[in-house]
């Protein structure tokens, strides 16, 4: 039995989510969120990357990133911006927007989440729950996750991904309106569920996208799918500390030498040994984080018989030896 690779890189990357806003709008709106790194440190803080979604509660919108073409979004749809963004929700394309201040957001970081916001024209706002009327309503919230020592899915994803509800996933908008009922009247566990609820959208969205994925892409996503290439991919990280070599990945999969080599670097991007010393330098860092072994036997772990190899190959990619590294983490 193989591993199931995305989940291995999402429970590897330290995915984690939270629900800040429930915004409820009038007939005509617009909001511009600033870029995810501007404000990073009061919604996930520590999060080396952090990426904004937005669902559609009730109603319907717009959605753009600054200077790019608008999507239209329906009740029950799902728009995440993966590479933080800056980007604008509204009621109709061209509406001008109301920024959203990071000093707002970082004023506001301890406050109850999800914040209730009701937008009663373009520029005033007040905090409170929405009225029944409320055409339109959007629950907004961030996730976090690592980029480094190596996080091969944030690149393969589009700036904006737009998951209609229509394509299997009403049941999000739902759950998601439940879970911020039970968080604002403060039922038992309410802020975990929406937390859990922000991850497990966020693996589902990921999914149907690569469902999506036109035949001809490239890119991790792309090499997932791939039958050969994906199988590979499998392999490595089900057990990295195995003495891989190309031809023993090619002879797992069936294909020749050549053939092999040739279908992981067009669709992965880079060589497949490149690829298992990144992924061995991200188990090391998972390892490092989590356990107390000694750097000698973490080395062992992950594929190498020598720390004294092991650490340097872990420098030339984080750019700082695994014990340093290690300690840095703990003290963060």
């Amino acid at each position: 039995m193989t591993t199931d690779t995305l989940s291995d890189v999402l429970r590897s990357v330290r995915l984690r989510g939270a629900v800040f806003y429930y915004l409820s709008f009038g007939h005509e709106w617009a909001v511009e969120a600033p870029p995810a790194k501007d404000i990073a440190g009061a919604v996930i803080p520590g999060a080396e990357h952090v990426m904004e979604y937005h669902v559609i509660t009730k109603g319907s919108g717009w959605a753009a990133i600054v200077g790019e073409p608008p999507v239209r979004l329906e009740t029950g749809d799902i728009v995440m911006f993966p590479h933080g963004d800056a980007h604008v929700m509204s009621s109709a394309p061209g509406t001008r927007p109301t920024p959203l201040s990071p000093d707002w957001v970082y004023d506001t970081r301890n406050d109850p989440k999800p914040i209730p916001i009701v937008f009663h024209t373009l520029t005033e706002f007040s905090y409170g729950a929405p009225a029944p009327e409320s055409p339109t309503n959007v629950a907004c919230g961030f996730l976090g996750c690592d980029l480094r020592p190596f996080n091969p899915l944030i690149a393969t994803l589009p700036r904006l991904l737009h998951l209609p509800a229509a394509s299997d996933g009403a049941w999000i908008s739902q759950v998601m309106r439940q879970a911020v009922d039970a968080s604002q009247n403060k039922r038992p566990g309410g802020d975990a569920v929406l937390e859990r609820i922000s991850e497990m959208m966020f693996v589902d969205a990921v999914r149907r996208h690569v469902e999506r994925l036109p035949d001809a892409s490239t890119g991790w996503l792309a090499g997932l799918r791939d039958r050969h290439v994906g199988r590979a991919l499998a392999l490595i990280h089900e057990n990295p500390a195995r003495a891989w070599t190309i031809d023993v990945l090619a002879d797992e999969i069936a294909l020749s030498r050549s053939a092999f080599y040739e279908r992981f670097v067009r669709l992965i991007g880079q060589p497949p040994m490149q690829y298992l010393t990144q992924w061995r330098m991200q188990a090391a860092a998972n390892l490092l984080r989590q356990s107390r072994a000694p750097v000698a036997s973490i080395a062992l772990d992950v594929g190498y018989e020598s720390e004294a190899a092991f650490a340097r190959a872990f420098k030339r990619l984080v750019g700082t030896p695994p014990a340093r590294w290690r300690r840095i983490q703990n003290r963060g």
